[in-house]
C-alpha cells in the first residue's frame, strides 16, 4: 500500500473523528440550554441576574482561549484536545449545582473557559484536515456540532418534560459525553510542533479586512446565542408555556440549524455566498418577526425554527470569505473567529440585561434587527464567491505537516 493512500485513509478517519468531537461539543451546549429555566429557578435569580451570570462564560472564554494554542503546542494536538474536551464535558455538571447567583457565576466562568479552549482546539484540527483533504469540510463539521446540540437538547426536552432534576440529568449526560469524547479523540491527527517552532502568540488584533466580514458573523452568532439560551425562557415567561414545550422550542431551533448546515455546501455551490446569505437574512428576519409579534407558542416556535434555518450557514461563509481576503488569510480567519465567538458569548447576557430593563420581546426585537443586517451587508462576503480553490484528485500527494 502506498504512503499516499495510507495518508489519505488516515486523514479521512481523522475527519470522522473530529466530526464526532464537534457533535460531543454541541451536545454539551444543547444539554445546558434546555435546562436554563430549571437552573434559573434553582439558583433563585431574576432575568437580569441570569443575564449577568451568562456573561461569565464570555469572561472565562476570553481569558482562557489564548491558552489553547500553548496547551496544544506543549502536549500535541491529540492530547490537548482529549484533555480540553474532557474538561468541557465535565464542566456541564457545575451550573446545575449552583444554589445562588455567586456560585452560578463561578460555575459559568469555568463552563465558558473550558468551552472556549476546547472549541479552539477542535476547530484548529478541523482546518488542518480540510487543508490536507484540499476540500471544504468545515460546514459539515459545524453541522455535526448542530446535530450534537440537537441530540443534547432533545434529551433535555425529555428530562424537562419528565420533571427530572437537572443535577441528575447533567451528571449522566457529562459521563456519557466524556466517554464518547475520549473515544473519538483516539483517531484525530496527532500533530506535534517542530522542535524549533515558537509557541503561538497569545493575542493578535484582527486585520482590517476581517472586521466587516466579522461583523456579518457577529449578527448571525448573536441571534444563535440569544436563541439557544433564551428561547425556552421566552416561551415560559412571555407565552406561559410548559417546561417541556419551552425546551422543545430550543430543540426545533437546533434541528433547523443542523439540517441547514449539513446541506449548506451544496446550496452555496449552487447560488453563491452573497445570494445565500441574503436569503438567509430574510428567513432569519421573518423568524424574528414571528417571535416578537406572534403572541402564541406555536407561532414563536416557528419563528425560532426559521431563525435557525436562516443563520446556520452564515459563519462558515464568513470563514471562507476571510480566507480569500487580504494578504494574510490565516490572520483574517482568526480575526473573524474572534469576533463571531465573542458575539455568541456576550449575546445571552446582553439579551438578559435588555430584558431586565424592558422585556424579552424587546430583546428579540434587537435580534430581528441584527438579522436584517445580514440582508444589507451580505455583499461583503463576495470574496467567498470568487477564486474557489481547485480540488486535487483523490490520489494527489498530501503534504505531511507533522514533525
Amino acid at each position: 500500500m502506498s504512503t499516499v493512500v495510507y495518508e489519505q485513509r488516515e486523514v479521512r478517519r481523522a475527519r470522522y473523528a473530529v466530526a464526532a468531537v464537534f457533535a460531543v461539543h454541541g451536545a454539551v451546549t444543547g444539554s445546558f440550554a434546555t435546562r436554563v429555566p430549571w437552573i434559573q429557578d434553582h439558583a433563585g435569580v431574576s432575568a437580569g441576574q441570569l443575564g449577568l451570570a451568562l456573561a461569565f462564560p464570555a469572561l472565562g472564554a476570553s481569558l482562557a482561549m489564548p491558552l489553547a494554542g500553548s496547551v496544544s503546542h506543549r502536549l500535541g494536538a491529540r492530547s490537548a484536545l482529549r484533555a480540553l474536551l474532557a474538561l468541557w464535558t465535565l464542566a456541564l455538571v457545575l451550573p446545575a449545582l449552583a444554589p445562588n447567583l455567586l456560585t452560578l457565576c463561578l460555575a459559568l466562568f469555568v463552563y465558558g473557559a473550558t468551552a472556549g479552549m476546547s472549541d479552539v482546539a477542535m476547530n484548529a484540527l478541523g482546518v488542518e484536515i480540510e487543508n490536507r483533504l484540499d476540500k471544504s469540510i468545515m460546514s459539515g463539521l459545524h453541522g455535526m456540532w448542530s446535530a450534537g446540540a440537537l441530540v443534547g437538547s432533545a434529551a433535555g426536552t425529555l428530562a424537562a418534560h419528565l420533571g427530572a432534576d437537572a443535577r441528575l440529568h447533567h451528571g449522566l449526560a457529562a459521563t456519557v459525553l466524556t466517554v464518547a469524547g475520549l473515544v473519538a479523540c483516539t483517531w484525530v491527527l496527532d500533530l506535534q510542533p517542530a522542535e524549533d517552532e515558537d509557541p503561538p502568540p497569545r493575542f493578535a488584533l484582527p486585520p482590517r479586512s476581517a472586521v466587516l466580514i466579522g461583523a456579518v458573523g457577529f449578527c448571525a452568532v448573536f441571534a444563535e446565542g440569544a436563541s439557544l439560551d433564551w428561547s425556552a425562557v421566552y416561551l415560559r415567561d412571555e407565552l406561559d408555556s410548559s417546561a417541556g414545550l419551552a425546551a422543545a422550542c430550543t430543540t426545533g431551533f437546533t434541528l433547523t440549524m443542523a439540517v441547514a448546515r449539513l446541506a449548506g455546501d451544496k446550496v452555496v455551490d449552487r447560488f453563491g455566498a452573497v445570494r445565500t446569505v441574503r436569503v438567509s437574512g430574510v428567513l432569519a428576519s421573518l423568524g424574528g418577526l414571528l417571535v416578537v409579534v406572534g403572541g402564541h407558542p406555536a407561532v414563536a416556535m416557528t419563528g425560532f425554527a426559521l431563525m435557525g434555518l436562516g443563520i446556520a450557514v452564515v459563519v462558515p461563509l464568513c470563514f471562507a470569505a476571510a480566507g480569500r481576503a487580504g494578504s494574510n488569510p490565516s490572520l483574517a480567519i482568526a480575526g473573524v473567529a474572534t469576533i463571531t465567538y465573542t458575539s455568541g458569548l456576550v449575546a445571552p447576557s446582553a439579551i438578559g440585561g435588555l430584558a431586565e430593563a424592558t422585556s424579552l420581546v424587546v430583546s428579540f426585537g434587537l435580534v430581528t434587527a441584527l438579522a436584517c443586517c445580514l440582508v444589507v451587508f451580505a455583499r461583503v462576503l463576495r470574496a467567498g464567491d470568487r477564486d474557489r480553490p481547485k480540488i486535487s484528485p483523490p490520489n494527489a500527494a498530501v503534504p505531511d505537516r507533522r514533525s
